[in-house]
């Protein structure tokens, strides 16, 4: 039987079937494993189970000779190093298609939530600021017919571009390679939704002069990664009324600190990394992970394997 460590309780019985295999060692606590802590596990590991938040770069890979596969619990694998993960054999995983619904749902759940401003208006009702019907209090955007503007049209950008299908909204998309695209998109939408992988390219894509080009009354929705947007410049522009507001389901860092000056921004909407969070989808994710443990411990091929860095 190999070890594997896994970096936090899961959802569903697939850590069962796990367990029934191999030795299987989980965290136990609500807060994740410090790296440290992760490479002392690893040391001695034939596979992991990770989560998105947890670094296992070089240095974790190197250190830990019998280790064989690594799966992460996430779509997103920028938290491994792939590169070294591939030099020294040891096969890498992801949970990819399970979450798209559940994502774009969440993106448009933000969308919707800014457009009409339902977090200033159910505040007003607990502080007992809610007289007479007034025709000049709450006033929101349309979403019916307005444009939304997709960056990064893989599985949930599509599917974000589905749902709005349904609002007769007009769709743009731009890809991290089309500058021509994008600066049509920022200038022309009045909604922007994130979807795009984190890349070099695409770290701080949105920065100070992304916001200037947008309408001042656009909405800006991130639920891809927090480093796609520059957050200094987004604090600068929400705070200048630059843009309308914005919906954040990831930042940078993650948990972000409660005194961080975001937290205190106008027309801003933040959640705890929640797009996945349906009973659905974490249970998928992690039938899904455990596959590829199962797969990477008597190597076979990974069912759902992340591509080689090129």
């Amino acid at each position: 039987m190999a070890r594997v460590f896994v970096t936090r309780q899961i959802p569903g019985p697939a850590l069962e079937r796990l367990k029934q295999r191999h030795h299987t060692a989980v965290w136990p606590d609500r807060e994740p494993p410090s790296y440290e802590q992760i490479r002392t596990q690893a040391q001695t590991a034939d596979g992991l189970l990770t989560m998105l938040s947890d670094r296992i770069d070089r240095e974790l890979i190197t250190a830990a000779p019998q280790l064989k596969v690594i799966s992460n619990y996430a779509v997103g694998y920028d938290n491994i190093d792939t590169r070294a993960a591939g030099e020294h054999q040891v096969a890498v995983g992801h949970t990819p298609d399970v979450l798209t619904d559940a994502t774009a749902d969440l993106a448009w759940v933000l969308l919707l939530a800014l457009a009409r401003g339902l977090p200033q208006a159910s505040a007003a009702g607990a502080r007992g600021d809610w007289g007479t019907w007034q025709p000049l209090e709450f006033l929101g955007a349309e979403v019916y017919g307005a444009t939304l503007g997709i960056i990064g049209a893989g599985r949930i950008g599509r599917a974000v571009a589905e749902r709005a299908s349904g609002f007769k909204m007009t769709v743009l998309t731009a890809g991290r390679g089309d500058r021509n695209a994008l600066e049509h998109l920022l200038t022309n939408s009045d909604f922007v939704s994130l979807h795009c992988p984190l890349t070099e390219d695409t770290h701080h894509l949105i920065n100070a002069e992304a916001l200037a080009r947008m309408k001042p009354t656009a909405f800006l929705i991130n639920t891809a990664r927090g480093p796609i947007v520059d957050q200094a410049a987004l604090l600068r522009a929400l705070n200048k009324d630059q843009i309308a507001g914005a919906g954040l389901d990831v930042t940078d860092p993650e948990p972000l600190p409660p005194k961080h000056p975001l937290h205190k921004a106008p027309n801003l909407i933040i959640t705890p990394h929640i797009g996945s969070a349906t009973h659905t989808a974490r249970t998928k994710m992690a039938e899904i992970a455990v596959d590829n443990l199962l797969a990477g411990l008597t190597g076979e091929p990974l069912p759902h394997a992340v591509p080689k860095p090129t």
